[in-house]
């Protein structure tokens, strides 16, 4: 059922969803195509970008400078809508590649903006998620900035827990993981070596494990206050806007 799909699960976080919006997220899901790992759903610098909505697998997004460095900008997930920023500027300004097999609903520029205009509370609750990511991607850069290197990973890895518990796939004991150290590294502004030796510290405080892909919390409670997570900024705490 398309209410219990994971992109109506997170978009009803903030508004309630009624008969009009969940047909019109059905419209939205009629191109559903599958994408293998390393084969990129959006590409830096091209025209007519398309969005898609993420029904399963982890993607991660991200921007290669010059010199062939990678900078992971963030990881997605099953009820992300990516590419949306792609679709409104004239070019793209990053890249979106699988981890896992994938399998999105690709939605070109006219059926959104068709599909917003027939349901405004589904375009308030796509702006409600654009604005989400915006505010992840505010606290990564706070974190890549001042957090010691422990409690940025730490921090970045309760997020991930909090964003899939949110949808259905984790919840206080832990959550599947296919993310290597490379792309922690890549994401928290680390060396692989170093983000080994950050988890296997985290891992002696009994505080979390990260093996076998899986994260556990061994000590959630502890975590959290370890890496001062605050989930207020991901706003997932029932509906709230009046529309």
């Amino acid at each position: 059922m398309v209410q219990n799909s994971p992109f109506a699960r997170k978009i009803a976080s903030f508004v309630r969803l009624g008969a009009d919006e969940l047909q019109a997220v059905s419209e939205l899901y009629q191109r559903r195509r599958k994408f293998a790992p390393g084969l990129e759903l959006v590409h830096q610098g091209e025209i007519d970008q398309s969005a898609f909505i993420m029904a399963d697998g982890w993607a991660f997004s991200y921007k290669i400078l010059a010199d062939g460095e990678r900078q992971i900008v963030n990881f997605q997930i099953p009820g992300d809508f990516l590419g949306v920023r792609s679709m409104l500027f004239r070019n793209s300004d990053h890249n979106v590649e699988p981890i896992t097999p994938i399998e999105a609903s690709e939605v070109s520029k006219n059926e959104l903006f068709q599909t917003f205009a027939k349901t405004p509370r589904l375009a308030t609750a796509v702006l409600w998620a654009v604005s989400r990511d915006e505010a992840m991607v505010v606290e990564h850069l706070v974190g890549v900035g001042q957090r010691p290197a422990a409690e940025r990973t730490a921090h970045l890895l309760l997020e991930l827990n909090a964003r899939l518990r949110l949808v259905g796939l984790g919840d206080k004991t832990g959550f599947a993981c296919p993310l290597t150290q490379y792309h922690l590294a890549d994401a928290v502004g680390l060396s692989a070596v170093h983000v080994n030796r950050v988890l296997r510290e985290i891992r002696e405080a009994g505080l979390m494990t990260f093996q076998n892909g899986r994260v556990t919390f061994d000590d959630y409670e502890g975590l959290v206050d370890f890496a001062d997570f605050d989930r207020s900024y991901l706003d997932q705490d029932g509906p709230v806007s009046p529309y």
